[in-house]
């Protein structure tokens, strides 16, 4: 007696396909991108289309429309800081004496500190330059206010305390003033936002 073989595998019958309705079919996907968190608006008001553009962020959110000018202001800003931060190293009490035209009382140490720390921070301007993020260009931004911020102040009270009040050191105190409100201004519209297109 011979075996039997088994049967072939055309042989076999399969479950007739089920054609999904697309309604039901929309709702799943709905149901399944809801449960995923896309497809609605995020903190921001970013619709994302994926979970991987949720994630890693959408192109158009990070376009950066840039205020006219702030490149410009930047490299100026980075140009500043570097010279005086060199002409604090090499020359402490020539610069001194252009911004106090007095001669020097302070230790020429002290101001070669200054320079140290405003060329660490010409540093950091430099590097926004070079950056197309918004966070890195309104931290460098808010850096170079609160450094513009401070030197006001210290460098008031200091004219005030030494009784001068020359043509230069109210022009100094004006400058300051000046880039203060340039370098908030550029902050304050880096930190607007934008509008849906």
């Amino acid at each position: 007696m011979g075996k039997k073989k088994p049967p072939s595998m055309a042989a076999k019958s399969h479950p007739p396909l089920m054609k999904k309705h697309s309604q039901t079919d929309l709702v799943s996907r709905l149901k399944t991108r809801k449960i995923l968190g896309v497809g609605g608006e995020d903190d921001d008001g970013e619709v994302h289309r994926s979970k991987i553009s949720q994630m890693l962020g959408n192109e158009i959110k990070f376009a950066l429309r840039e205020p006219v000018g702030l490149r410009l202001w930047i490299l100026l800003s980075a140009v500043g800081f570097t010279a005086v931060a060199l002409m604090a190293l090499a020359f402490p009490s020539q610069l001194y004496e252009v911004v106090f035209e007095e001669e020097q009382t302070a230790t020429s140490i002290s101001i070669r500190l200054y320079g140290g720390a405003l060329l660490s921070l010409s540093l950091i301007v430099w590097n926004g330059l070079y950056t197309a993020e918004k966070v890195i260009l309104q931290w460098t931004l808010l850096s170079e206010a609160c450094y513009f911020a401070i030197q006001l102040v210290v460098t008031s009270i200091t004219l005030v305390e030494l009784d001068i009040f020359s043509n230069s050191a109210i022009l100094l105190l004006l400058s300051r003033l000046l880039f203060l409100v340039i370098t908030l201004s550029y902050y304050y519209h880096l930190g607007r936002r934008n509008r849906k297109m």
